[in-house]
């Protein structure tokens, strides 16, 4: 199964890099411009990398898994999403580092629902972002869109994470 997974993750890139391969032969601009924006990507998020990924592993080290339980933890309660949108709004770099904090806060035993809440506010309420929103479309748009999006993501993530509980949800090592 895994080596599956690999061979059609493999065959994606190979797909994907031919497709731009042959766009930059064509001419065809939709193909350039994708190539253009995923190169710009990789040049903004890469840096962050390196410093992120040596933050989680501090977090792992240094903070106690009794710290993570007390705060984002089954007792925490209406503490933990609180924690977990402060968390996600000071998040920099998008899901891509989002998921691994997630991971991380998994195994430090944060609950699923304040995970899920963590994920869906660091997509929708970072800092940077809202006040790029904020100086676009207004402040009032800024509130009233948090208002409406934050209990709607705190609500799906409490539904979720006990149907995944009363399932028995296990994330796997290495996942």
């Amino acid at each position: 199964m895994k080596k599956r997974k690999l061979i059609f993750g493999i065959a994606l890139i190979i797909i994907y890099f031919g497709f731009l391969l042959i766009s930059m032969r064509l001419n065809f601009y939709a193909g350039i411009k994708i190539g253009e924006n995923s190169l710009n990507f990789f040049k903004g998020i890469i840096p962050l990398f390196p410093g992120v990924f040596i933050l989680i592993g501090l977090f792992e080290v240094w903070v106690k898994r009794e710290t993570v339980e007390k705060h984002f933890g089954k007792n925490s309660g209406f503490r933990g999403y609180f924690w977990g949108i402060i968390l996600a709004s000071t998040t920099v770099g998008g899901i891509f580092i989002a998921f691994p904090i997630a991971y991380s806060l998994h195994n430090k035993g944060a609950k699923l629902s304040v995970i899920f809440t963590y994920i869906g506010a660091s997509a929708t309420c970072r800092i940077p972002m809202t006040m790029f929103e904020a100086s676009f479309l207004g402040i009032k748009f800024t509130l009233i869109r948090l208002c409406v999006s934050l209990p709607l993501i705190i609500i799906t993530s409490i539904f979720l994470g006990n149907y995944l509980e009363k399932n028995k949800f296990q994330i796997q090592k290495g996942a």
